[in-house]
């Protein structure tokens, strides 16, 4: 998605899922590098950021866990991939970066948070459900992204209602940046 936006190729951006930088902070098999979040901003295309799976970080098989994070949460998702819980810690730093990073957009951005859980296992019941994490991960996006708007939303990520609001909300950026052009 990157280097699509980076062609032009793409008019609005929904980035829901931004795991990528959890695996990134903690060092799982699916980091997409320390520019993720940036090809839109730098490009000024219109994007809705949320926080999808930012609970989680993406190891191989339990055996390929690194030793330091011995003792942590984790959840086998299937024989080969083992998720770990990402601690209230880790979760302001993802938050700083997200945070800051839409805050350098060049085009109109926002941010909309699920208070209710950012992937299938972090929602009330399940085994990542961390409302400690979820609340160190809100608040440093909101004091590190800048003046744009950050939504919070009493909404779980994968709710109908959830999506049908991240897709307005993207339509209205796409209208605001299609007005600014108008008025260069």
């Amino acid at each position: 998605m990157e280097s699509l936006i980076a062609e032009g190729l793409i008019e609005g951006v929904l980035d829901l899922t931004t795991t990528e930088l959890a695996d990134e902070l903690c060092g799982g098999f699916l980091s997409a590098g320390p520019e993720r979040l940036t090809a839109a901003g730098k490009a000024g295309v219109p994007q809705l950021v949320s926080v999808g799976a930012t609970d989680m970080v993406n190891f191989y098989a339990p055996e390929t866990v690194p030793a330091k994070f011995q003792g942590r949460k984790f959840h086998a998702h299937n024989p080969v991939v083992t998720l770990m819980r990402t601690t209230p810690e880790e979760n302001a730093r993802i938050g700083e970066d997200l945070g800051r990073k839409c805050a350098r957009a060049k085009g109109p951005t926002a941010i909309l948070l699920p208070r209710r859980g950012v992937s299938a296992i972090d929602r009330a019941g399940q085994p990542f459900d961390d409302p400690a994490a979820r609340a160190a991960l809100f608040e440093a996006i909101r004091r590190t992204a800048g003046g744009i708007e950050v939504r919070e939303v009493d909404l779980h990520l994968n709710d109908p209602e959830f999506a049908d609001q991240a897709a307005g909300m993207l339509l209205g950026l796409m209208k605001q940046a299609k007005k600014e052009r108008g008025r260069l």
